[in-house]
């Protein structure tokens, strides 16, 4: 059981979401605990579409309210006469769910954090939901229909109304169409209208060192010094708020700034300095009132602590568009980089973040540029032009990346660009990308022969020759940095691991979130820290082998033994899961782990064990089609052979008899055959059909 798919990966989600939702419904009836099918569907659709990240299992007080207050107001219908749902109670629900199945991912809150946040929020539910205004388009016509007696579920009737509506002879509230249409247009998207692209786990000093390395950092003096300057009560500035010049000389002394006082006459005239003084503003470390520039009292402890000082400088960049990059006289004229200084810094420092090797200047500028090209009318103008814009466009990147430099949020050294960043050459036919692929898309992703575009190609071409000519600019994150952009992209919902933030998560936790998001190497040094902090090494083990055979998921208890496995070093993990071979609960999932890894060849295992391998797959094959329909669906696409399998499946040794009895309805279903003559499974239990699912968006 995967808890995160990729937005184009439909199939595999719902069909996810169907046994999830499947097993929610049954194990809440047995609990005795309120839930709705298709609510809980509803639910998980919004952590899938409409969120960054994308992760069903990690549920925080942000996601709870936009979920209760904005995604199901707007998507989810209850038409007149119908019983409204208690999605604050299918929420509560799915979330001890969540827990009790070991599915939470552990960096998200507890579950008693997560049960108050929805508290909180659920006397606001029914105001959200009556409130019009929320609604989508789609929600508000089908009301409306309904409202006027039109049986919505009539497409042709529908279909009616709707040409009624557009020709003024149905009534409707144009009022909060009005509304409706303004907020699609002007509101804040949900939280994760684009997903975003997962990072890669980062490695980070404890803050203590991270804090001493701010300390030394040559901004952090100056904006402190400049606060200090400045004080509680306050210098003079001009009528315009600038520095007066007596002011100015003092500080370019005494901040060492750099700039040349010698006949000028203006502070504005003071460059470094006046970045200087607009950043301390941005940073809300100084302010301008009533003629004088004074130190921000609540500034006080962050001016004290150096890491704050530097995180807040870091955060502060964002808003120095201005006078970092805007106009300074009339024939001044800013770049292309300027109306979206902030959409670029965001992406650039995104970019670098989490990579693996130093990004060289060309592929990052010509990466920007690509933004450029999609943000601008470009096409269609002379060359010449279009070469003067994005040069200009190119200095002013060059200036903001000597910014974060200065500050030390970046580290920029020459030397030969890694091969990983030259153009692959599709020449000889070997990789085929989508025949739709945009050129510009195909340009970014830096593949050689991609798209005709002669111009694309031109350009592709100057810049693996200027890659593999000599030594470039490389430019990567330094771990301030690193703290600094990881912290924004949590800020945003995005999924930022670190290693080492999971040492005291629980086992089942631990190996999904390895099996999920980490690398075989940050797998192996996060579960070392892992058994490390648990003390007795043989003790750690176990539990982690407890965690997966406590797994009710066949698909994710495969994909935690086999993260476990992979991330024990020097041979334990094979030596683990040849013990496990013999073990009566996970021998399938451990056959099925060695035979993967090419460690057991068929002709070594028992007749016996090939039962269990293939009643294991067959158990897979179901979870992963989502059961119900869809596994029927895929054990008819097996063909006649399968009756066979599933009547051998039946007679083997495999512990999950529940899940065998089931295999052998769905395949009678599939096959039309009665569901004695598959094996020994007998139709007993409840069955997991969706029935009692109320389909209303």
């Amino acid at each position: 059981m995967r808890m995160r798919f990729e937005p184009e990966a439909e199939e595999e989600f719902e069909a996810a979401r169907g046994l999830l939702v499947d097993r929610l419904v049954r194990w809440a009836g047995e609990q005795g605990l309120p839930v709705d099918g298709f609510t809980a569907e509803a639910v998980l659709d919004y952590r899938h579409r409409a969120t960054a990240d994308g992760r069903l299992g990690l549920w925080e007080a942000r996601h709870m309210e936009e979920v209760l207050l904005s995604w199901l107001p707007q998507n989810v219908t209850d038409l007149p006469g119908e019983e409204c749902s208690d999605a604050p109670g299918t929420l509560r629900t799915l979330l001890r769910y969540l827990h009790a199945e070991q599915l939470a991912d552990p960096r998200g809150p507890s579950l008693r954090e997560s049960l108050a946040a929805v508290d909180g929020i659920a006397e606001r539910y029914p105001a959200a939901m009556a409130d019009r205004t929320r609604w989508g388009l789609a929600k508000f016509w089908a009301m409306t229909a309904a409202e006027q007696g039109v049986d919505v579920r009539d497409g042709a009737a529908l279909q009616r109304f709707a040409d009624r509506a557009r020709s003024g002879e149905a009534a409707y509230d144009q009022h909060v169409l009005d509304a409706i249409m303004e907020r699609r247009l002007t509101s804040r998207a949900l939280s994760g209208s684009a997903r975003a692209e997962p990072q890669l786990p980062v490695a980070l000093p404890q803050d203590d060192e991270l804090r001493l390395r701010a300390g030394a950092s040559t901004v952090v003096a100056q904006l402190r010094g400049l606060a200090e300057w400045a004080g509680q009560d306050g210098r003079p500035v001009t009528a315009t708020g600038r520095l007066r010049m007596a002011g100015a000389r003092e500080l370019v002394d005494a901040l060492s700034t750099g700039d040349k006082t010698d006949g000028v006459r203006s502070s504005a005239d003071l460059p470094r300095l006046g970045l200087l003084v607009e950043w301390a503003k941005k940073a809300r470390l100084v302010r301008v009132a009533k003629g004088r520039l004074y130190a921000v009292a609540k500034a006080r402890p962050v001016l004290a602590d150096p890491l704050q000082l530097w995180l807040r400088a870091f955060d502060a960049c964002f808003e120095l568009r201005q006078p970092l990059l805007g106009a300074r006289s009339g024939w001044h004229v800013e770049s292309m980089l300027f109306d979206v200084y902030e959409d670029v810094l965001a992406d650039v420092l995104n970019t670098l973040y989490s990579l693996p090797y130093r990004m060289p200047w060309p592929r990052l500028r010509d990466t920007v540029h690509v933004s450029y090209r999609a943000a601008f009318p470009i096409d269609g103008g002379s060359d010449l032009r279009h070469r003067m814009w994005f040069e200009h466009a190119d200095r002013d990147l060059r200036a903001v990346l000597d910014l974060l430099e200065g500050l030390g949020a970046i580290e920029r050294e020459r030397g030969m660009a890694d091969p990983v960043f030259l153009d692959v050459d599709l020449s000889d036919g070997g990789t085929e990308l989508p025949a739709d692929m945009p050129p510009e898309i195909a340009e970014l992703l830096g593949v050689a022969g991609a798209t005709p575009d002669p111009v694309a190609r031109e350009r592709a071409d100057r810049r693996r020759e200027e890659l593999t000519a000599g030594p470039v600019e490389l430019i990567r994150l330094t771990e301030l940095g690193t703290r600094a952009v990881r912290q924004r992209l949590l800020a945003v919902g995005r999924d930022a691991p670190l290693i080492g933030e999971l040492a005291q998560a629980p086992a089942a936790g631990l190996l999904g979130v390895l099996a999920a998001e980490y690398p075989p190497d940050a797998a192996q040094v996060e579960l070392a820290g892992w058994i490390t902090a648990r003390g007795e090494r043989a003790d750690a083990q176990r539990e982690l082998t407890d965690a997966v055979r406590t797994t009710p998921f066949r698909t994710r208890a495969q994909a935690m033994l086999g993260v476990l496995s992979a991330a024990l070093a020097d041979g334990e993990g094979e030596r683990l899961l040849r013990t496990l071979r013999r073990d009566p609960e996970l021998a399938p999932l451990a056959l099925n782990a060695l035979a993967q890894g090419e460690l057991l060849s068929p002709e070594d295992m028992t007749g016996a064990e090939h039962l269990l391998v293939l009643a294991e797959n067959l158990l897979q094959l179901v979870e992963l089609a989502g059961g119900g329909d869809g596994a029927e669906e895929a054990l008819r696409a097996q063909g006649p052979e399968v009756r066979d399998a599933i009547t051998a499946a039946s007679d083997s040794a495999h512990p999950d008899r529940a899940g065998l009895e089931e295999l052998s309805r769905l395949a009678a279903r599939a096959l039309r055959v009665p569901a004695a003559r598959l094996g020994r499974a007998h139709s007993r239990g409840r069955g997991t059909g969706r029935s009692g699912r109320k389909r209303r968006r």
